[in-house]
This record gives C-alpha cells, sequence and structure tokens, in this order.
C-alpha cells in the first residue's frame, strides 16, 4: 500500500494548483488535505478528527511556511522531535524568500526548501518532480512500510 502525501496549505489557490500539478505527476498516492498546522500536526498524531485514521505516516509531507493556528516552522519542529515522526521527509513549500525562513526551516530539519513558482507551468512542474521524488524516487531509511516492501519486490 502506498504511502499517502501530506499536503498543508491554507491557501486556496495554491492548493488547487498543488493539487492539480500533483495530479498531472500521475502520482497514485492519497494526497491528504489539511488546511492549518494544527491539523497538520492532528493529523501526524492522529488525534483529534483522525484518530481513526490507518497507522502509519505519510510519504512525504509538502508544508506551508505562513499557517493559520500553527505555523510551517512550529509543525517541523514537532515533526523533527517526535521520534515516530522524525524521518519523514518535510519539503517547505512556501512563497517565502526571506532568508531567515530558509535558514530556520534548515536549522530545524526541513529536506528540502521550495519557493512557489509565480508563473503556473513552472509551478506545475516543480510540484510534479517533488511529487515523484520524495513519493517515488526516495528510499526510504530502512524499516519504512515501503522500504520493505521494496527489498520484496
Amino acid at each position: 500500500m502506498l504511502k499517502p502525501i501530506l499536503l498543508v496549505e491554507d491557501d486556496p489557490r495554491d492548493l488547487e494548483l498543488t493539487l492539480v500539478a500533483l495530479e498531472r505527476s500521475q502520482l497514485a498516492n492519497e494526497v491528504i488535505v489539511v488546511r492549518d498546522g494544527e491539523a497538520a500536526l492532528d493529523y501526524l498524531g492522529r488525534k483529534g478528527e483522525y484518530e481513526a485514521r490507518p497507522e502509519g505516516n505519510p510519504a512525504v509531507i509538502l508544508l506551508d511556511l505562513k499557517l493559520p493556528k500553527v505555523n510551517g516552522l512550529e509543525v517541523l519542529q514537532t515533526v523533527r522531535s517526535t521520534e515516530a515522526l522524525r524521518s519523514v521527509p518535510v519539503v517547505m513549500l512556501t512563497s517565502s524568500h526571506e532568508e531567515t525562513d530558509v535558514l530556520r526551516s534548515y536549522q530545524l530539519g526541513v529536506n528540502a526548501y521550495v519557493v512557489k513558482p509565480v508563473e503556473f507551468k513552472q509551478f506545475v512542474e516543480a510540484i510534479s518532480d517533488l511529487g515523484i521524488f520524495w513519493a517515488v524516487l526516495n528510499e526510504p531509511p530502512p524499516g519504512s512500510l515501503r522500504s520493505a516492501r521494496r527489498r520484496h519486490d
């Protein structure tokens, strides 16, 4: 079973564009969408409305930086300080070019920092490439579900 992609995005336009781009990349992974950092942490921790979701972590977290309730940096910090989530790849997907945001994201352990292209075609290509890399090409740590399945293929 493929792990889902967790997309944490509050901007309706960026959300729609990201979903279109992921669809065009023809990934078979389910995309779980949450609209704020608190919901992302609830999903990851299987709390609140996500208490009954299936066990397991997403293949990748595509995380916006500027989110309501809990911002992207706080989500990233929680992910990296939680043993069960530490190895989940996190890609900061944001419109911020701020050097402090980039630096802080890497200090907290982000795997990649991608500034959202403004032009639609570039945006679709960037998201498609991200999805394919993190959901298909990236080799997860030994012991994870996908890693174990690959050894048996």
